[in-house]
């Protein structure tokens, strides 16, 4: 079992780098594309015998306490087989 947290800038925080990639995109010649949004990308094994509800919890705990600035970013967790 594994957990994926994706971690984001909220949309109303600069992104720099997001913004340069879109730019770059569009320079490139990749069109319709209106907004990238570069963040983290963490993947959590966890034990066989994991409870997913326990873990969940616990990675949302640590996703809002530790593994993301909730002032500035969302984070998104899911618990995958």
């Amino acid at each position: 079992m594994k957990a994926r947290i994706i971690i984001t800038p909220k949309k109303a925080v600069l992104d720099p780098q997001g913004k340069t990639v879109l730019n770059a995109l569009a320079h490139l010649g990749y069109s319709g594309i209106e907004a990238v949004h570069v963040g983290k990308y963490i993947e959590v094994e966890l034990a066989p015998d994991t409870d997913p509800d326990a873990a969940r919890r616990a990675l949302d705990e640590a996703s809002h306490r530790f593994l993301s600035n909730p002032i500035i970013e969302d984070y998104r967790l899911d618990i995958v087989d």
